[in-house]
């Protein structure tokens, strides 16, 4: 069975874009999905990325104008300056770890809510509770986000050293062996390396 090692990153608009779009493309081909929540700030910084807020005037605008266009173009509401970013976004990432290694729910699902509070509903996934909420509305125990904290931190820190291995820098970043794809435009192209036409 094919495996799609995906790097993403709660506070990612880009992986928020990516909607649940890539779960939709893996149970098309039968794929599995190998889903590793990392640091991107700090990919950024051993990748030759630069944080957002310290990158040149030029590409700053370029996003603001990227963003909102490609919300309007996949119909989901976004908000490009919203009320709670940056935050930290590890609780979050501890607390899909936790729900990984628990199971019964869908974790696509989960991705996808943590991102949407943080780009969509003004909420901020540092606080327990939006994390609780998120977790049982993909079918998770709440509780799961006030367990596994140091299982979740060190395998925060291993993906963060595995998406370096596997170049991935930047999210959403999909890896299927040898072949990468960069951001939520590239799941089309995914979608078609998987069919063998790429």
């Amino acid at each position: 069975m094919t495996q799609i090692d995906y790097y993403f990153a709660t506070l990612s608009p880009y992986c928020y874009l990516a909607g649940t779009r890539l779960e939709e493309v893996a149970q098309k081909h039968g794929a599995t999905i190998n889903y590793k929540p990392f640091d991107i700030i700090a990919g950024f910084a051993r990748t030759g990325g630069t944080p957002p807020g310290d990158r040149h005037p030029s590409r700053i605008e370029y996003r603001a104008q990227e963003l909102p266009r490609q919300a309007r173009k996949l119909g989901m509401p976004f908000n490009l300056k919203p009320a709670h970013w940056p935050t930290n976004g590890a609780p979050a990432a501890y607390a899909f770890i936790a729900a990984q290694n628990a199971g019964g729910g869908d974790l696509g699902k989960l991705a996808h809510a943590i991102t949407r509070s943080v780009w969509a509903d003004e909420r901020d996934i540092a606080e327990d509770a939006v994390i609780r909420d998120c977790l049982e509305e993909a079918g998770f125990d709440a509780g799961l986000a006030d367990s596994g904290l140091l299982e979740g931190a060190e395998t925060y820190a291993r993906n963060l050293e595995e998406a370096v291995e596997a170049g991935a820098f930047g999210a959403p970043f999909y890896v299927v062996g040898d072949a990468r794809f960069w951001g939520q435009d590239r799941i089309g192209d995914l979608d078609l390396h998987l069919q063998g036409k790429l």
